[in-house]
């Protein structure tokens, strides 16, 4: 499916679906990394009592379907990419397929554009007198970042005048089979001796897991990005080594249940006088190389922040610091970038809020901004503060997701069904995280949990639906929940040397449920069945169809037609 460039001007008024009313209450549910795969014991979906959704599925294919949640679906580089919850939200609201994070990146890398913009320029004037450091996830899963980026992005600094680079890791085995940290270091360490051959000083400074060094998100323990922030910054960790390969082993073999490469201990890299090789000083460059927001942002923060308080810093080096994307567009963090985000244009929100559609949106914390934010074309704010109303339930601060499953998923569902019994708002919109969430613990028991009170959330929905004689539109962002185990090419699980099932963590390439239905929705409304390839973007020419309004020409096509019964 090809990407779709923004849409030329065209007038904001929408016409009449010629066979659909308008005035039907709309409820847009979305459950996060709830895709679609074979019933097996490690389909956690399929696993859990889930008598809600089970009854959808039921209606197949005339009111429930499968649609694409990854890869070029969503303006991801190729289809061995897996969807997210940024783009996934993104091509939901936008109805039309904009390149996205990792594709982003590979275009403005594969032009040289990367090197004119702003953000390159910027750190390009420490490259004289200081150091450019590199921080990000060293994996080639694709999620957070790509190896490939990485290397690409050493050789055009070294090309455009940095003569000094350290590289700070943050080991994967989430995203990626635990122990390929090795392969990857060896890797990188072959490109930095070439890059000391010609002359760049370049070396390993520091690192640690992904889970237990830097990459925290949503604010859940800041001390992950302490630890992050005293390797990397200060060169400070309880583990030095003389090479981030020594590290690697060492550190592996003596605790190999808990130096997996999720949760390695930091280190550091030091000389031969046991000094660090490359803390960060007053007059450096530093960029975070990964393209996905959620696990930069909180060391983003402690990077930019003047008044930062999360933690002790003990020393802030004044420098020149820029993301590899932007990944806050509300905070507008950090300022300097190299990669602008897509310019998505025309999104169905602004559609139906100049259309005189009364919206409310609601989710927990942790993904509230998926569902306002994103959804809206990485737009704050609203459309029309008459006709809107966002709400965000506060998420359980400082508790793991598999200890609180059902998160607040019934608390969400409260919130919707009183906003469509007051009969104020003509779409109300919700995710619901705990199929995401819980599913990235790898915690089986937890995650079946999380199912089963998502399920419960639906059914409190779909029951205020049918009261106000309305519409709903259930589906999701992308798959996790729905398999848990990490399989060879045949799909059969792969174990451990004990015999035990090498749990998966990660998003999936599964496709993701879309369901219909409710007591408004017209007779002889049915699925079309000449798009087999759709995908999350026909979402919203859909739910314009519902409102009563045919979608715009330039959207990817709507999901639904009437036929006569």
């Amino acid at each position: 499916m090809a990407t779709r460039p923004a849409a030329e001007e065209k007038p904001w008024e929408l016409a009449a679906h010629p066979r659909l009313p308008k005035g039907r209450t709309v409820a847009v549910v979305v459950l996060d990394g709830w895709g679609e795969a074979a019933p097996d014991p490690f389909n956690c979906i399929h696993v859990a009592d889930t008598p809600t959704l089970d009854a959808l599925k039921k209606a197949a294919p005339e009111r429930w379907r499968l649609i694409k949640a990854h890869g070029t679906a969503v303006g991801l580089p190729t289809d061995d990419d897996m969807g997210n919850s940024e783009v996934g939200h993104n091509a939901l609201g936008a109805g039309q397929i904009y390149a996205q994070g990792a594709k982003l990146v590979d275009l403005a890398l594969g032009s040289g554009k990367i090197y004119e913009g702003e953000g390159f320029k910027y750190i390009q004037q420490s490259f004289q007198d200081g150091t450019l450091h590199l921080i990000g996830l060293l994996s080639d899963g694709g999620v957070h970042s790509r190896f490939d980026q990485l290397q690409l992005l050493l050789q055009g600094a070294s090309e455009r005048g940095a003569k000094r680079i350290r590289v700070h890791v943050l080991t994967d085995g989430r995203d990626v089979a635990d122990g390929s940290s090795v392969r990857f270091v060896e890797m990188l360490e072959e490109d930095l001796a070439r890059l000391r051959e010609k002359g760049v000083d370049a070396r390993i400074a520091s690192g640690g897991g992904r889970m237990y060094v830097t990459m925290d998100r949503y604010e859940n323990d800041w001390q992950v990005v302490k630890r992050g922030w005293d390797a990397h910054v200060l060169g400070e960790a309880p583990h030095r080594f003389r090479s981030a390969l020594e590290a690697l082993r060492k550190l592996r073999e003596e605790d190999p249940k808990k130096a997996s490469d999720q949760y390695l201990p930091p280190f550091v890299v030091v000389d031969g006088s046991g000094e660090p090789v490359g803390p960060v000083r007053d007059g450096d460059a530093v960029v975070t190389f990964n393209f996905r927001a959620d696990r930069m942002v909180m060391l983003a923060k402690a990077l930019e922040y003047e008044g930062f308080d999360r933690f002790d810093r003990v020393r802030f080096p004044r420098t020149r610091y820029a993301g590899m994307l932007q990944y806050d567009g509300e905070l507008k963090l950090p300022r300097h970038y190299l990669v602008a985000p897509p310019e998505i244009q025309r999104t169905s929100g602004e559609y139906l809020a100049r259309n005189g559609v009364r919206t409310y949106a609601c989710s927990e914390t942790v993904k509230f901004g998926h569902v306002t934010f994103f959804w809206n074309g990485n737009r704050s704010g609203y459309f029309d503060q008459n006709l809107e109303k966002y709400e965000e339930i506060p998420s359980d601060a400082g508790i793991p997701f598999n200890v609180q499953p059902k998160m607040k998923a019934l608390e969400i569902a409260q919130k919707a069904r009183d906003a469509i019994l007051s009969q104020k708002f003509d779409q109300v919109r919700v995710n619901i995280a705990n199929g995401d969430m819980v599913g990235h613990t790898g915690d089986m028991e937890a995650t079946i949990v999380g199912c089963k009170a998502a399920d419960e959330a639906v059914k409190i929905i779909l029951d205020a639906v049918e009261q106000v004689g309305g519409v709903f539109v259930v589906t999701a962002d992308h798959g996790n929940a729905e398999d848990m185990a990490k399989r060879d090419k045949s799909g059969e699980p792969l174990r451990d040397k004990d015999g035990k099932v090498q749990t998966l963590t990660s998003h999936t390439l599964n496709p993701v449920p879309i369901a219909i239905g409710g007591p408004g929705l017209a007779p002889g409304v049915r699925f079309r069945t000449d798009l087999a390839s759709a995908g999350l973007a026909n979402v919203a020419a859909t739910v314009m169809n519902l409102h009563g309004f045919q979608a715009p020409d330039h959207y990817e096509p709507t999901l639904i037609q009437v036929v006569d019964e």
